[in-house]
């Protein structure tokens, strides 16, 4: 197993967050990734720094413009000749008919809710986000035993600011870039078929605009039902993806207050899906905001939980990449990201060289 992260993740520290109605504390905090790290340091297990993979995978899946919104916008905004906050944040969206003219404009074009403001270094945060994403996969891209593709191949990326909800080009729901899009998109360079499965509490609505006419990448989700329920617009089971892609998008929300058995019962059938689809390498959306005390749970996961979702996920018996995302009870992401390690054969995986 490798385990990647990077210390300029810690640098985006959003001060707003706008929600049904009010502002709210933040809640994607650097402390999430304090906390993340220490986990596999109590296992003894290596954390990698991730390496620049550059630019070029990012605007694969999202656009130019977009992008350069996210690495100017903030001192486009400060540049401004009036009092403007500390940090780019709109409660308009108008993504079309919009000619972008001012820093304004521009907010309101690209970020989709009040959940993803940017601060004077979050470009540098969420590039490395994307970048710690896709240092696993250049790992299997480089791999001459991938060929073997049934081996069990797992990387971890801890990744902050989280990326499922970011669409081509807009922010919201705390993500900026789409990493598993990303990474889907830069291992189809070597491999045929990429599936996504994705256990977060919140469907991934980015990874599903994506991929929604694609059949090469299958995208399945387990979440909380969207309605009344972040991200509100998508995520139901009669979303099956269009044209080619129709039949690889499949969304299993739970009804809210759904038990552990409950929510393994939609992961099961996920996984199914994922088997039948036979993919090459397997992309798995972690969150820990499915945890029973989690303030944005509406089901109720256990910390042990976690190990068996690892150990059902590696039993799919594919490379795996686990993107670590969503999880806002952050006294408990140590022990819940322990739990969820300690579910993969240490005599199968371990590899910290």
């Amino acid at each position: 197993m490798k385990i990647y992260s990077h210390e300029n993740q810690m640098l985006h520290h959003p001060q707003s967050y706008f929600s049904r109605g009010k502002m709210r504390e933040p809640q994607e905090k650097p402390e999430r990734l304090t906390e993340l790290l220490k986990a596999p340091q109590a296992l003894d297990l290596t954390v990698i720094t991730a390496k620049d993979i550059g630019i070029e995978p990012i605007l694969a899946v999202h656009d130019l413009g977009y992008v350069d919104f996210l690495k100017n916008a903030y001192s486009e905004w400060m540049a401004v000749d009036e009092e403007m906050g500390v940090e780019v944040q709109t409660t308009i969206y108008m993504p079309h008919n919009n000619s972008g003219l001012g820093i304004l404009a521009k907010a309101a074009k690209y970020q989709a809710d009040g959940s993803a403001p940017i601060g004077e270094h979050s470009w540098t945060s969420i590039y490395w986000s994307a970048q710690t994403a896709l240092n696993a996969a250049e790992a299997l891209l480089n791999d001459e035993n991938t060929q073997n593709l049934n081996q069990k191949n797992v990387q971890i990326c801890l990744t902050r600011p989280a990326g499922h909800h970011a669409r081509k080009n807009a922010a919201g729901g705390f993500c900026y870039l789409n990493n598993a899009a990303i990474i889907a998109e830069h291992l189809r360079q070597k491999f045929k078929k990429i599936a996504i499965i994705d256990t977060d509490m919140h469907h991934g609505q980015g990874i599903q605009e994506i991929f929604y006419d694609r059949n090469d990448v299958l995208y399945t989700s387990v979440h909380g039902s969207p309605i009344n329920f972040y991200p509100v617009v998508a995520g139901h089971e009669h979303e099956r993806g269009e044209g080619a892609g129709y039949g690889y998008n499949i969304n299993f929300p739970m009804p809210h207050g759904t038990d552990e058995s409950g929510f393994f019962h939609c992961v099961d059938r996920s996984i199914e899906a994922v088997k039948l689809f036979n993919p090459d390498v397997v992309v798995h959306v972690l969150g820990f905001d499915v945890y029973k005390d989690d303030p944005q749970a509406k089901c109720h996961v256990s910390t042990e939980g976690f190990k068996i979702l690892a150990e059902k996920i590696q039993a799919i018996n594919k490379p795996i990449i686990v993107l670590v995302e969503g999880g806002y009870c952050i006294e408990k992401l140590n022990e819940n990201l322990q739990a969820f390690l300690s579910g993969f054969a240490a005599e199968k995986i371990i590899d910290n060289e």
